[in-house]
Formats: C-alpha cells, structure tokens, sequence
C-alpha cells in the first residue's frame, strides 16, 4: 500500500505560496522604492530597485509558469542578497542601506532549509562584512562607524539565531507530524498481528486494480482463504495460538507470493489475496502450492503441533463486474470449498 502524501504536498505547498507571496511584495516595495529614488534624482539607485523588481517578477513567473520551485526559490533568494551586497556597498539612503538585511534570514532558513540556510547566511556575512570592513583605500564604498557596523552584524546574527531556532522548530514538528501521519496510515490500513494490509487497505487496493482492468484490459484474480476449523483450534489451544496460527499463515502466503501481490487480513481467520495480472487458472496454481506447503507443515506454539488447513474460493475479475460480486462470487465458492469437505479449492480448473 503507498502512503498517502497529504503533508508532503502540504509542506511543498506552503513553500510555493510563501515563494510567492514574497516575490509579489518585494517586486512591489522595490518599484515603489525605485521611484521614490528616482523621484530624490537617485538615478542609479532607482535603476538597481527597479532591475531588482524586474528579477523578482521573473522568479514569480517562474513559479506561475514552470511550476518550478528550485528555480523560483534561487532567482528569489540570490537576487535578494545581490541587492543587499548593492546596498550595503552604496549605502542606499543616507547610509541606511545595510539595515534591510534582516530579511536574508528568515527567508534563507524558510526556503532552503535549517543546514543549506545556514551555510548560506554565513557566507552572506563574510562577504557582507568583508565589505563593510575592507579600507575605502583599496575599494571606495559607503563608510560606516564601527559601531555600527559591529552592532549591525551582532543584531543580525541574533535574528539568525531566532530564525534558525524557529525554523528548528518547525522542521521537529514537521516531522513529528509526518511520523504520526504514517502511524495513522499504518494503523489505517493494516493489520497490527500479522502485519498485512487490512480489510480497508485491501478495498482500496482494488479499486485500483478495478480501474486498471478496465483501462488496460489487464487480467486480476482474488482468492478469497478461510482458516479451516479456527474456533476450534483457539477453543483447544487457546487465543493465543489462534494468533500464532494467523501469523505463521500470513508469512506462509507472504512467502509464496510475488512481490506485486498483495495479501490482506479480510476478517477474523479470512484472507483475501489480490493477484494482479494473473488468470483464475494461475491463482488456481497458487492455491494449491499454498495447500502442498500447508500439507507438511505443522505450526509450533508452546510445545504444540498445530496442524493447519485452509479452504479456497478464486474468482477473476472483468471489466463489467463491480468489486462487490467479484467478491461475493469468490465467497461463493469458498463455502463450496467448506461445504465440500475443507481443504479445496473452488472452483476446479
């Protein structure tokens, strides 16, 4: 049975919505900048605002067109630090350029992860500090006290520390999520004692193969498999070694089957086996090497030798047939099976 992806693709999809929320608002408040610049006589600042406006809108066009996150996400966030290296090195307005680098953080660690953010935000500071401290004597750029410069990389570093602790969090309780969302999913549709799918699991299974047979003309074939005489083996042996039974059956069938094959717990001491792209004359096939291997085999509980049969109903589907009278027909012919004796299998090929 697959997992389903419902918080993968919620995550991915917060991720995406978020992506694009930010390229809208920093294509706007670029814009907006650029013309208050261009409005002071700030030429080649408001040329910078607005190419920066100009790439964001190509990173939401990204997304909208190519549904391409990675490449939406790196046009975002390299853009968004090129700008601040711009205006750490001009200054901006009045010097107060290097104050707009507090949104690296958050939006590093958010789009790229806790460890990829942290890399990158650490490069970010060598070069943002690299400068800010390099002599104007070497590169004229805009000079800052030092004071300022070492309180701006202090509070900085504390807002990365926060968003990396925030997106620590976050990324625990995703996690937790996910493994309670497999829990559920486990519980959902299989069966805890023998760890085969369950009744649920199996009905989804085939309204799978049912749209497969339909589309692909492809041959499906259930077995419907009763324990033989079950109540009487729990009232003689007990409970527990009624479990022990249907755990021994349920590796039996797991190992004689194939891998794409699946084996369900249908109820009580009934198996239900989904054998896709296989005829009713070749579950038949199985059916009986299942019986020759129960033949010889005798289960161990407690220093007890249970002996062990089963009884058999097979039935194929086709395209006209609904899940229900494909199982109902193979039901059918198990209670032939039972009434025949037990340990057959119907109907005969």
């Amino acid at each position: 049975m697959q997992e389903q992806p419902y918080l993968n693709d919620n995550e991915e999809l917060q991720q995406l919505n978020v992506v694009s929320l930010f390229t809208l608002v920093g294509m706007t408040i670029t814009a907006v900048m650029g013309l208050i610049s261009l409005f002071n006589g700030d030429f080649i600042l408001a040329s910078t605002l607005f190419l920066a406006s100009f790439i964001y809108l190509l990173g939401y066009y990204a997304y909208q067109k190519f549904n391409n996150i990675e490449l939406s996400s790196a046009i975002v966030l390299y853009s968004l630090y090129l700008l601040m290296f711009y205006l750490t090195y001009t200054g901006g307005v009045e010097n107060t350029g290097p104050l707009w680098i507090y949104i690296v953080a958050p939006v590093s660690v958010f789009i790229h992860g806790l460890k990829r953010g942290l890399i990158n935000i650490a490069l970010f500071v060598i070069i943002i500090s690299t400068i800010m401290f390099m002599p104007t004597t070497i590169i004229a750029h805009a000079e800052y006290s030092i004071e300022f410069k070492i309180r701006l990389l202090t509070s900085f570093l504390t807002v990365t520390f926060l968003s990396a602790l925030y997106e620590y969090s976050r990324e625990k309780s995703y996690k937790q999520a996910l493994e309670l969302s497999k829990k559920y999913q486990q519980l959902a549709h299989f069966d805890p004692l023998t760890q085969l799918s369950n009744r649920r699991g199996a009905l989804s299974l085939l309204t799978q193969k049912k749209a497969c047979i339909v589309h692909n003309q492809q041959p499906c074939s259930i077995i419907i498999c009763d324990v033989d005489l079950f109540k009487k083996i729990n009232d003689q042996y007990g409970h527990n070694a009624g479990d022990a039974v249907l755990v021994e059956l349920a590796k039996i069938f797991t190992k004689n089957t194939r891998e794409q094959d699946c084996i369900a717990r249908w109820g009580g001491e009934e198996f239900l086996f989904i054998l896709p792209q296989t005829l009713a004359k070749n579950a038949n096939i199985l059916a009986e090497k299942i019986q020759e291997t129960l033949q010889n085999h005798l289960v161990n509980y407690e220093g007890e030798k249970i002996k062990v049969t089963v009884s058999m109903g097979i039935e194929q589907f086709n395209g006209d047939q609904s899940i229900d009278e494909v199982i109902n027909n193979a039901d059918k012919y198990l209670y032939q099976a039972k009434n025949a004796g037990r340990n057959q299998i119907y109907p005969k090929f």
